[in-house]
Order: structure tokens, then C-alpha cells, then sequence
């Protein structure tokens, strides 16, 4: 903790506190009415058509119209919040001492406001949910006995909950935050606030919700970052802050990238719940037509915004803002409506849920399977995951940008490095993406193969392409006395205390090999495996515990806690054993896990639980033992590497000095093995003749007593005649 950041000058325009805030104050305005009038108007239209389809009565006019309406404001507010925490991380600079700007400290406290609102919205939201679902006036679900009762019986009202926890949470840290490094944890409380409205309305139910649950997710967050991110950039630049510039062209580069995924993802959400045709004759269709030419609205606008008002900032200590609060007002009025179409849209029930009934399994996991697995079927039956694998393909794009910026200076990159990183990336989208990632969610004995293809061998490849390196290399440093950029953000990353703690070798083994054990044999496997969220959460943890093991113990970029090739074969011979007991365990275990799960998949082919949960066993046994002897492998190279250079550096010291070393190192052997004119008596009486030896060499008499020394006599005496002998002349 500091005292409250001072305010940033810049000669001589100045931040301004008033503003900001007066300016952040009429926009949010206008996002709360547009957006919150848009919804109402949604609502109105399609509110008969739901109770029709949904088959409940009328909750009443508050519930109906209440709900939308908070959840736009929820939802803004959320956005605000959201890109309030972005923006003081990586839109402008913290003071040197690592203490926020002041547009930094500004917009975390708009994010703790903000954070407070979504919150509030979220825990209103539980009985208006309750009522909507339930069909019961608001009034009667508001009883503490119904809401306590019906709390726990509706899904809706816990995700609420959840909302509301992950949210205040992103308040308190927002609000005590005076340093740059707690950002991060604001940021990721204030994502995981977004992620149960992913979870929840259509696109968690009914076939092909794997698809339409993981597309919600990269639509609101790309979507809140985009609108909220937009609102305080506005509102600092309008108080003509010091970093106006950099703010504005930092956005713009995120914008770009924000409105490609909401328009994509906001197609393929639309195509899971409806056809082509139903997207003119529905109630349903029209509002997403009228969504989404509200965004590509809102992104031409924010492109002309972007394009003329941004050259006229640049360099301008006073520039002329009134083109530029024209396009900013009319581009977050359209976001507003956005939202509004949104919020709307959830109240309004899709045309597929008046389709056939789907199978058992297509409700579990979205999809049905046309056979059991064959190795045709796991290599070729692919069913695309849009969080996982667009995570392998946009890493594999990027790196090969890092070696082409390299290569296009003239520098140097391994080739191997190259292909582990893309062998890595292939094989993540494998594991989630073809016919292993299809597989994964029904049975046992894939979910295990992908889990070690996960934690086992896209760690390894990854982390062999030493990206971390690549992009040190590939990044230009900000300069002395520029703001921080990317290279400078990895690097503080680095060399934290929190990377520290999480790369100590006993918290490593841990996550790596002691969360199989409380996963599968400690019951949590049962309780969470038919959520789509457990499974993006379980394949996240594999990626992130494997990555941080193997970056401990083969990793070739710069790591927090460097250990010694011997404590890292360590590690590595103390992870074999409770990992092949795990697989052990696995196959003898008499109880069948997540067999209430799996028995209501109702597999259409002949699916032997118990022999299938055997093969799972010996698969985590089998595949586990031969990625960890492989790094033992590659840690005798890197060991035998390191010997090697060392003993080049020592040799091209050695040609710069002469070989001095070896010198030194044979005149001491030549002297061990001097033999002495007369053996020394004692021990002590030889440690003397050393110490008068050694102050006995200017004046030059050493070399005469000893010359001169009476047979017979121990080296004490003949040292004691020296002392009377007289001194010798000097040549002076």
C-alpha cells in the first residue's frame, strides 16, 4: 500500500479530476436509458409469445418487465467495471515506484462503483429469476420461506449468487487497490463476475450447448471489454490526460480484435439456436438481426472514431473535442441498444425449443455420438472447441509472428524451438478439438487420455518452444523514460514474489500430481462432471499445473526459482511414484466413478463402466510414466549441455589469460610434491617454519638459513638460529 497517487503532469496540461467524472457521469446516463428502453421495448414485443412457449403464467408486470431492465443495467455496469480494471493495467502507466497514476487510481475507483452496481443488480436478479421461472407474482417469491425454498430448487438464482460474490469481491480489491500489481487479481475477479450469465438463458440448454455456452463466453467478455474499455478511455481523454494518446491507441488495437470476436461469435451463437430462415419469421431472429446491426454500427462508428479523432488528439496539448464527443456519445448509445437487444433477447425463447426432444445424451453434453470410438473416429470425428481451440491456433499464430520479426532483423531462432511450440499447439487441438475432445465428456477412458495429452504432453512441447524467450527477444523494450509495454508487463511477471511462490517445487508437485488424487478418488469428479464449466475449468487446470511442472523442471525461458539439474531430477524421480500409484489406484478401485453421470448418458452401444473406468487406470498409468521419462531424458541433455558450455567458457578464459589457472593449478602440484630438506618433527613446529617462511621473504634471509641449516636440528631450531643470525646487508 502508498498514499494516494499524485496527480501525473505534463507541461502543462494536467489530469483533471473534475472532468472525467462529469463526462463518465452523462454517457453512463445515456447507456443506462438507451439500453434499458431498448430492452423494455424487446420485452413488450415478445413477452406473450415466451409465456406461451415456456408454458408458465404470468409472473406480473414487475417481474416481466423488471428483469430485463436490471439485468441491462447489471450488465453495463459490469462492462464499466470490466474495463475500468483493463484499463488501468494496460492502457496507461503506473509511476515509477509501481503506485497507480492518477488515471489509473481514477478509473479503479469508477471500477469499485461500478463492481457495487453489478452486485446489487445480481442479487436482485435472484428473485426476479425465481419469479420468472416459478410463474409467482414477485411479491410472493419475495417471502423469506419461498425464496429460501425455491433458492435452492432453481439453477438461475445460484449462478446469481455467484455473480454477486465474484463481483463484490472485484469491488473490495478495486477500491483498496493503490498499487499496479493488484490489478491483475481486480481483473480476474471482475471476469469470473461475467462468466455465470454465459452460463445461464438458452444457450446453456438443449442440443448443441457446448458451442453456444463457450461462443457466450468470448461474446460478453470481448463485448463488455469492448463498450467499457470505450466509456473510460472517453472519459480520460476528455480530461485531456497525460497518456490520452497512448490510452486511445492501446483501445484502438484491443477494438480491432474485440469487434472480430463479437461478430463472429455472436453468428455462431445466433446459427446454434436458430436457422437461417427462422432469422426473419421469429420473434427471435428479428432481435438478433436488429443486435447485430447494432454492433456493426457501433464498430463502423468506433472505426471513424478511431481514424479522424485520434490523429487530432496526437500531439495536441488543447485539441478541439467536439467531433470527438459527437462520435463517442452516438457510439456508446448504440452499444446501449446492444445491450438492450441483449438483455431483451434472453427474455425471448428461441425457436429450437419447440423442436423434437433431444436424447439424454444430447442434453448432457450437446451433441450425440453415431458409435462407439474407433481410432478412425478419434482421429477424424472433430467437433471444434472455440475456447481451446482457438487458444491453439491464435498461439501458433503469434509465435511464428515473433520468429518472423526475429528473422526479418537477422536474428537467429532454433528450429526445434519452432516445432515443439506448433507440435504443442497441434496437439492441444486434438485433445479438445477432434474426435478425443468429442469423446472426452461420455467416457471415462477418453476423458483420461485427453487429460493426460493435456497435463503431460502439451506442457512438455510448450513449454520447450520457450515463448517467453522468443517474445523478450521479439518485443523491443518501451525505452528510458517511455511508459511500460508488453516486454516490461512479462518481465514484472517473471520476477514477482507470486510467480516465486507458485514455482516452489513443493506447490508444483502439488498442483501437477495432488489434484488427480482430490479429482478422481476424493469424490470431486462426481459432482461437477456434468457442468460444461467444470470441464473448460478441468481442462484449464491440466494446461496451467503440466505447463508450470515442466517450466520447473525442463523450461528454457527465464523462470522466478531456478534449481539445480540434480534438485530437478528430484522432482522429477519424486513425482513417478504417486503418479503410477494414482493409476494403480485408478484400475483397482471397486466404486464407479461419476457412474450417475455416465448411466444417464444412455450410451446407444454396448458400455461397460467398470471395464472402461479399468482402461482409464491403465491409460493415466501407462501415458503418465512415458512424457515424465522423457524429461528425465531431456534433463540429462540439458545437464550434459551445461557441462559443456562451462567448460567453453573456461577454455576461452584459459586463452585469454594464458592458461594463468593451469599454471597455477601445476606449480601447486610441483610444490606438494617438493620433498622438504629435513622432515618437520610436528605438525605445529611445520605450520611455524610456514608462517616465518612467509614473513622472512623481503629481507631474503629465508633462502640462507635454510642453505646454512645444522643437520640434525628440527626446523623450530633452525628457525630460532635464524632470529640471531645477523641481518643481511642490503644491496642498497
Amino acid at each position: 500500500m502508498t498514499a494516494t497517487p499524485t496527480e501525473a503532469v505534463e507541461e502543462p496540461v494536467r489530469d483533471r479530476l473534475t472532468d472525467p467524472s462529469r463526462a463518465r457521469s452523462a454517457l453512463i446516463a445515456l447507456l443506462l436509458v438507451f439500453g434499458s428502453t431498448a430492452a423494455v421495448i424487446v420485452t413488450a414485443a415478445s413477452a406473450s409469445t415466451a409465456l406461451q412457449l415456456l408454458g408458465v403464467p404470468d409472473a406480473g408486470w414487475l417481474t416481466t418487465y423488471g428483469l430485463p431492465v436490471v439485468t441491462v443495467i447489471g450488465q453495463i455496469s459490469a462492462a464499466i467495471g470490466f474495463g475500468s480494471v483493463v484499463f488501468a493495467a494496460f492502457f496507461v502507466p503506473p509511476q515509477p515506484d509501481g503506485a497507480l497514476d492518477a488515471g489509473g487510481y481514477r478509473a479503479m475507483r469508477w471500477a469499485a462503483t461500478s463492481m457495487i452496481v453489478w452486485a446489487t443488480c445480481a442479487l436482485l436478479l435472484i428473485p426476479l429469476s425465481i419469479s420468472n421461472v416459478s410463474g409467482s407474482p414477485l411479491s410472493e417469491t419475495l417471502s423469506p420461506g419461498n425464496l429460501m425454498t425455491a433458492y435452492g430448487q432453481v439453477a438461475e438464482g445460484r449462478y446469481w449468487m455467484w455473480t454477486a460474490l465474484f463481483a463484490l469481491g472485484a469491488a473490495i480489491v478495486a477500491r483498496m487497490t493503490l498499487r499496479w500489481g493488484w490489478t491483475f487479481l481486480a481483473i480476474i475477479l471482475a471476469f469470473l463476475s461475467l462468466m455465470p450469465s454465459a452460463l445461464l438463458g438458452h444457450s446453456s440448454s438443449g442440443g448443441d450447448h457446448d458451442l453456444a455456452t463457450n461462443s457466450l463466453i468470448l461474446h460478453i467478455v470481448a463485448a463488455a471489454l469492448w463498450m467499457g474499455g470505450l466509456l473510460v478511455v472517453l472519459a480520460y481523454a476528455f480530461g485531456n490526460g497525460r497518456w490520452r494518446t497512448l490510452a486511445l491507441s492501446r483501445y484502438s488495437r484491443v477494438a480491432f480484435w474485440c469487434l472480430f470476436v463479437v461478430g463472429i461469435s455472436g453468428v455462431i451463437n445466433a446459427l446454434v439456436r436458430l436457422s437461417f430462415s427462422d432469422l426473419f419469421t421469429t420473434a427471435y431472429g428479428l432481435v438478433v438481426i436488429g443486435k447485430l446491426v447494432a454492433l456493426i454500427v457501433a464498430g463502423g462508428i468506433g472505426a471513424m472514431h478511431r481514424r479522424f479523432t485520434l490523429r487530432e488528439l496526437e500531439g495536441v496539448k488543447e485539441p478541439r473535442t467536439s467531433l470527438f464527443v459527437r462520435f463517442a456519445a452516438v457510439e456508446l448509445v448504440v452499444f446501449a441498444v446492444a445491450f438492450g437487444f441483449g438483455a431483451g433477447l434472453s427474455r425471448t425463447p428461441p425457436p429450437v425449443l419447440n423442436a423434437a426432444n433431444p436424447s439424454p445424451m444430447e442434453l448432457k453434453v450437446g451433441y450425440n455420438l453415431d458409435g462407439e470410438p474407433t481410432m478412425a473416429r478419434l482421429l477424424f470425428d472433430w467437433r471444434f472447441d472455440l475456447i481451446f481451440g482457438t487458444a491453439a491456433i491464435v498461439a501458433a499464430v503469434v509465435y511464428l509472428r515473433g520468429v518472423y520479426r526475429l528473422r526479418k532483423r537477422g536474428d537467429s531462432w532454433p528450429v526445434g524451438r519452432t516445432v515443439a511450440w506448433l507440435l504443442g499447439c497441434a496437439a492441444l487441438l486434438m485433445a479438445t478439438s477432434s474426435g478425443f475432445g468429442r469423446y472426452a465428456p461420455t467416457m471415462f477412458s477418453i476423458h483420461m487420455m485427453s487429460h493426460m495429452m493435456l497435463s503431460m504432453l502439451v506442457p512438455v512441447l510448450l513449454v520447450l518452444g520457450g515463448p517467453v524467450t522468443l517474445a523478450l527477444r521479439a518485443i523491443p523494450p518501451a525505452g528510458r523514460g517511455n511508459p511500460p509495454g508488453p516486454r516490461e508487463w512479462i518481465l514484472t511477471g517473471i520476477h514477482s514474489k507470486y510467480s516465486r511462490i507458485m514455482t516452489h517445487p513443493l506447490i508444483v508437485v502439488t498442483l501437477f500430481v495432488g489434484s488427480f488424487y482430490v479429482l478422481y478418488l476424493g469424490g470431486l469428479f462426481d459432482m461437477v462432471v456434468e457442468h460444461h464449466s467444470a470441464h473448460l475449468l478441468m481442462n484449464l487446470h491440466f494446461l496451467v499445473s503440466g505447463y508450470l511442472f515442466y517450466w520447473l523442471v525442463v523450461g528454457i525461458d527465464p523462470a522466478p526459482r531456478q534449481i539445480s539439474p540434480l534438485a530437478k531430477l528430484g522432482v522429477v524421480w519424486g513425482s513417478l511414484p504417486f503418479h503410477a500409484f494414482f493409476g494403480v489406484a485408478l484400475m483397482m478401485t471397486g466404486t464407479i466413478i461419476a457412474e450417475r453421470f455416465y448411466r444417464s448418458l444412455e450410451h446407444p452401444w454396448g458400455y461397460s463402466m467398470d471395464a472402461d473406468q479399468r482402461v482409464g487406470g491403465g491409460i493415466a498409468w501407462a501415458t503418465g510414466e512415458f512424457p515424465l521419462m522423457l524429461v528425465m531424458l531431456a534433463l540429462l541433455i540439458q545437464w550434459n549441455r551445461s557441462d559443456s558450455r562451462a567448460a567453453k567458457r573456461f577454455d576461452r578464459k584459459e586463452d585469454r589469460d594464458d592458461d594463468a589457472e593451469l599454471v597455477s593449478y601445476n606449480a601447486m602440484l610441483q610444490q606438494m610434491n617438493t620433498p622438504e630438506p629435513v622432515a618437520a618433527t610436528t605438525a605445529d613446529a611445520a605450520t611455524d617454519a610456514v608462517v616465518e617462511k612467509s614473513g622472512r621473504e623481503k629481507s631474503g634471509r629465508e633462502k640462507t638459513v635454510l642453505e646454512k641449516s645444522v643437520p640434525g636440528k628440527s626446523v623450530l631450531e633452525k628457525s630460532e638460529a635464524a632470529e640471531d643470525a645477523p641481518p643481511t646487508p642490503s644491496v642498497e
